[in-house]
């Protein structure tokens, strides 16, 4: 079973991808590009918090 703290990560992973890619768009004049930049930056945020909670649960979880 994968832990889900693993399955965030990996979703922070391809939207940093996404985001360097479109981050290349951008710099060559594509401005819809900067835009997914932002909106993919915006998710991987979202997925830090949760990866935050997650380990926090995990480790309370554990010590209890």
């Amino acid at each position: 079973m994968e832990n889900n703290v693993i399955k965030l990560l990996q979703q922070m992973e391809r939207e940093f991808i996404a985001a360097a890619r479109d981050s290349e768009k951008f710099v060559e004049g594509n401005n819809s590009a900067g835009t997914r930049v932002r909106k993919c930056m915006q998710n991987i945020k979202n997925l830090a918090q949760r990866v935050r909670i997650e380990v926090q649960e995990q480790k309370h979880a554990i010590a209890a």
